[in-house]
């Protein structure tokens, strides 16, 4: 089978798509570390866990909802206990896996993260477009998530965080 190439108008839309999927992590990253000496995947962490219930998680659910390997989150959580934002223990249900739960101080954490946060989202990614870009935008990304997500794995968090915060 004959690859199927790109025309012009293909490729121009694929290299912005690779452009954005490459700068924007590192945009939120700079800011989330310069205001918040977070990082943006410990932020990420901060926030599933302050909209859980009792602000705990397992650590299989929490790796899932942040699309994170367990070592990798393993490895973050460790650094935030350090730090006192968030604690680790054995789940009651079942001894054999671990919860973690933000601390007081890591909803503090989380609380002074975001007023950044999202102004650098929109900064960075709203205010650029129109409100007919914006719902394109959300139109594109649910049906390339319909190809990388078949399971709806991140459904629930899309369909949580759509409504707005207090």
């Amino acid at each position: 089978m004959d690859p199927r190439w790109l025309d012009a108008d293909e490729r121009a839309a694929w290299l912005r798509l690779v452009a954005v999927v490459e700068l924007l992590p590192g945009a939120l990253d700079a800011q989330l570390r310069r205001d918040s000496q977070l990082s943006h995947f410990e932020y990420f962490v901060l926030a599933m866990l302050s909209e859980a219930p009792d602000r705990r998680l397992r650590m299989t659910t929490l790796a899932h909802r942040t699309n994170g390997t367990l070592p990798r989150l393993s490895h973050v959580i460790a650094r935030l206990e350090a730090r006192g934002l968030v604690e680790r223990f054995p789940c009651p249900e079942d001894r054999r896996a671990t919860n973690a739960r933000l601390t007081e101080a890591g909803m503090d954490a989380v609380v002074a993260a975001a007023p950044g946060h999202v102004e650098a989202v929109r900064e960075l990614v709203l205010d650029p477009l129109s409100p007919a870009q914006l719902a394109e935008l959300t139109a594109i990304g649910d049906a390339l998530l319909t190809r990388l997500d078949p399971e709806g794995r991140f459904a629930d968090r899309l369909d949580a965080v759509a409504a707005p915060l207090p």
